[in-house]
């Protein structure tokens, strides 16, 4: 984001103000709108230089410029959705498959998806398509969140993977 501009450098000859407490000042001439500003020991801060006229806040540009960029990184979190990834193989053990189902479910619970490879080395690939299933069904039994399968049961290159987000 690039900086707004502030003070002496609003270019505008007339400005739409709000006030420090959020209140609607109305269209003053930037003269008007810096001595008001001045007044209150405050900045003046162009926040939308396109409308017209522009737009611009009276407040405290460190603390303006703190809260941008706080709105800023909240929304960038909000958004990302990620695709972890459970490795199991055909001879994992049972407590080896409730520890990757519970961080299956942690995963699940923060919103991402969780893909659940089924690890097949050499002549394992090809093996029954109905008894790979089942070793991944036999993981996905003890995941404790509700889900649902994004993409079902495939064949992958490593061996067989199943995609599952939250219901």
């Amino acid at each position: 984001m690039s900086q707004p501009r502030i003070n002496q450098q609003i270019k505008a000859s007339e400005v739409r103000v709000i006030g420090s407490k959020g209140e609607n000042l109305g269209v003053l001439t930037l003269q008007e709108a810096l001595k008001a500003a001045d007044e209150l020991e405050l900045d003046l801060i162009e926040i939308s230089p396109n409308a017209n006229p522009p737009v611009a806040k009276i407040a405290d540009v460190g603390k303006f410029l703190y809260e941008e960029n706080k709105k800023a990184k909240t929304s960038k979190k909000s958004h990302s959705v990620e695709i972890k990834t459970v490795q199991i193989k055909l001879g994992t053990g049972d407590h080896d498959l409730s520890l990757k189902a519970k961080k299956t479910s942690e995963w699940l619970a923060e919103g991402n998806r969780v893909k659940v490879d089924l690890f097949l080395p050499g002549r394992a690939k090809y093996l029954d398509e109905k008894f790979l299933k089942e070793r991944i069904e036999r993981m996905l039994k003890l995941v404790s969140v509700d889900y649902k399968v994004a993409t079902p049961a495939t064949k992958s290159p490593k061996g067989m993977s199943v995609l599952i987000e939250r219901a």
